[in-house]
């Protein structure tokens, strides 16, 4: 077992390494291919031939999702009518180890011709492929990490790794927001972090336990009991939230071994609970609850911007939505 894990660990060195090596590699020539990308009014298409088109191919899905337009263009399509996509105004981004990959060099005359500057990420600056190239980003490798030499290893990660630097210096060119990000990411945990508001997620209307400040505690508990929440808010006579009732209040209210129910909601209700607005992520709500001192509430009254009771969020709610 140690001589398998002895190698995995070497190859995983190796990569790193290869990355580490790649850091003094960056200069003048990296700065003028995000310039030349910033200017464009076109997309960046991206190709790459084998290993270093599923390098591409991932490559262009990050800048798509971060705010830099982009699409794939396989090279052997392209040089039978896939051509068709690419405009003046367009980036190509290539990728190839050896810089003379043939599906690729093929289309470099009717690249020129369109008038597409084009951005090599290539491992032979003296390859076809640089020479024919605007900007070219090294992405040379002393050594695979397969023993043989020969399966694409250190050579890709480098690749993918130079591709993401260039696209997270882009986002952040862009000013790409979080906001925009949900935008391109609504589907999952992510989407629902960063999209879905409490509005979406609270009992409101018939389903919003409240109930008014003249109320009894039996009035909050036969309210607690209808809605199943477990709490109440009790709000004054323009609706405006003034305190919360918990099931937990109820309970301690039962250790006094008085006659509670009768009490006036006021003499128990928490004033000034915790709160949050109906415009917030859910996300915020979930913080909230988990972050609670001194213990965590699983209960949040939602306000409007005058304070009125419009609703209520409770944590099952956000963990039934995926919200995490």
């Amino acid at each position: 077992m140690m001589d398998i894990l002895e190698e995995a660990k070497e190859v995983l060195q190796e990569e790193a390494a290869g990355i580490e090596k790649l850091i003094p590699k960056l200069d003048q020539s990296f700065v003028n291919a995000v310039n030349i990308i910033m200017e464009s009014s076109g997309r960046v298409v991206v190709t790459g031939m084998g290993k270093s088109g599923h390098i591409a191919r991932k490559v262009s899905a990050t800048l798509s999702s971060t705010g830099t337009p982009s699409i794939w263009l396989h090279p052997a399509e392209g040089i039978h009518g896939d051509l068709g996509m690419v405009t003046a105004d367009d980036i190509i981004l290539a990728f190839s180890k050896s810089g003379e990959t043939t599906e690729i060099i093929n289309l470099l005359p009717s690249l020129r011709r369109i008038g597409a500057k084009i951005i090599s990420i290539v491992g032979n600056h003296n390859s076809t492929l640089a020479k024919n190239s605007d900007v070219i980003l090294d992405a040379s490798v002393e050594k695979e990490a397969c023993p043989l030499g020969l399966a694409p290893t250190t050579s890709t990660t480098v690749s993918l790794a130079l591709g993401d630097a260039l696209a997270v210096v882009l986002l952040s060119r862009h000013h790409f927001t979080p906001d925009q990000f949900a935008v391109f990411h609504p589907g999952g945990a992510l989407g629902r972090k960063l999209l879905l508001t409490v509005e979406n997620v609270m009992h409101k209307g018939n389903d919003n336990p409240v109930i008014s400040e003249d109320s009894t505690v039996q009035d909050a508990l036969f309210m607690m009991t209808e809605k199943g929440l477990g709490a109440v808010s009790v709000v004054d006579g323009e609706g405006v939230l003034i305190g919360l009732v918990t099931d937990g209040d109820v309970r301690r209210g039962l250790e006094t071994g008085s006659n509670f129910l009768k009490w006036p909601v006021e003499a128990m209700m928490t004033k000034n609970p915790r709160v949050i607005t109906d415009d917030q992520l859910a996300a915020a709500a979930l913080h909230i609850m988990e972050k609670n001192q001194p213990r965590p509430i699983t209960v949040l009254p939602v306000v409007d911007k005058d304070k009125k009771a419009v609703g209520m969020i409770h944590l099952t709610d956000l963990l039934r939505r995926g919200v995490v």
